[in-house]
């Protein structure tokens, strides 16, 4: 039987890190962060990541383990976050796995396998031929070979479809064939899933505007500033970001960062949006009505985690 933990799931803004803090406070549990930007290091007041005071004590993972100038994947992601997990586990202690990046708690609870990374040159002679002729031609040549793949991307998704085709012409086999192969195998992990959500979407979107003004006024644009000069190149992974990506792109139109606040706050309702549809899209999350008061919450996670034998 595979191990349980606990996954607490939703949109940005919406409480997430408080309630994993008392739910480990409760039971001597640990924290296992699922936050596909809250890996990089320097990057703490755009990504929201926890401050010592949010944490209260309780130990957090997954947080701060790469630097800014790389490139971070979900399979690094997965290898990296699963040794946490044994290891909080081999001591006894409850998993609490919480964030906003569905990819990455998908994988890691599946045990998902990825295609291996060769460092041949063929993805950056892939990237230098979308830079030079854009994505279509690129995403034509993928539907030849994985129309399965082809179709579930946009034109938009130029990183997906250079790694679709660099495993292409790396193995000889599809994307598609490892997804199905990964599917296959029996899930890592047995997760009891808790998700927060704001019956009335007006509520979110009002927090997360709320917290784009307070992550200017904690110094995001200082921020940014400071990973520029630091040597972290402006198309870096990491500043694509929502936050940084806007806040870059109004450095280097000459305009004062506060310029992308607006554009920041709708890039992250849409963010908002698209995490509740892949969440959503899971019939085992339970979900909370995060617009309750922290106590409210706190006992509706007890109430509905009260049959999950794992200590949480």
């Amino acid at each position: 039987m595979p191990p349980k933990i606990l996954v607490i799931s939703g949109p940005t803004a919406s409480g997430k890190t408080r309630l994993a803090v008392e739910l480990a406070l409760r039971h001597g549990g640990e924290v296992v962060s699922a936050d596909s930007m809250q890996i990089y290091r320097g990057m703490d007041i755009g990504t929201a990541k926890p401050t010592p005071e949010e944490m209260r004590g309780v130990p957090h993972h997954m947080l701060d383990v790469a630097d800014p100038a790389e490139n971070y994947s979900v399979s690094r992601y997965v290898q990296e976050a699963d040794a946490c997990v044994q290891d909080i586990l081999s001591r006894g202690k409850p998993v609490i796995l919480v964030g906003g990046t569905g990819l990455y708690i998908d994988s890691l609870i599946a045990g998902r396998q990825f295609a291996p990374l060769p460092q041949t040159g063929r993805r950056e002679a892939l990237e230098r031929r979308a830079a030079e002729e854009g994505a279509q031609p690129l995403l034509d040549a993928l539907r030849a070979v994985d129309p399965e793949r082809a179709a579930r991307l946009s034109v938009s998704d130029v990183k997906r479809i250079v790694r679709a085709l660099e495993i292409w012409q790396e193995t000889g086999r599809t994307m598609t064939d490892f997804d199905r192969e990964s599917r296959a195998i029996p899930p890592r992990y047995r997760p009891l899933w808790l998700g927060l959500h704001f019956p009335e979407r007006a509520q979110l979107y009002a927090r997360i505007d709320l917290r784009v003004e307070l992550m200017y006024a904690q110094g995001l644009a200082q921020e940014v500033r400071a990973l520029l000069d630091s040597g972290v190149p402006d198309r870096a992974t990491s500043l694509q970001a929502i936050g940084y990506k806007q806040v870059v792109q109004a450095l280097e139109e000459g305009l004062p960062p506060e310029a992308a606040l607006g554009t920041i706050q709708q890039a992250t309702r849409r963010y908002a949006k698209r995490q509740m549809t892949w969440f959503r899209a899971n019939p085992a999350v339970q979900w909370l009505d995060a617009s309750a008061g922290a106590d409210e919450i706190f006992r509706a996670a007890l109430q509905k985690a009260a049959d999950f034998d794992s200590g949480i």
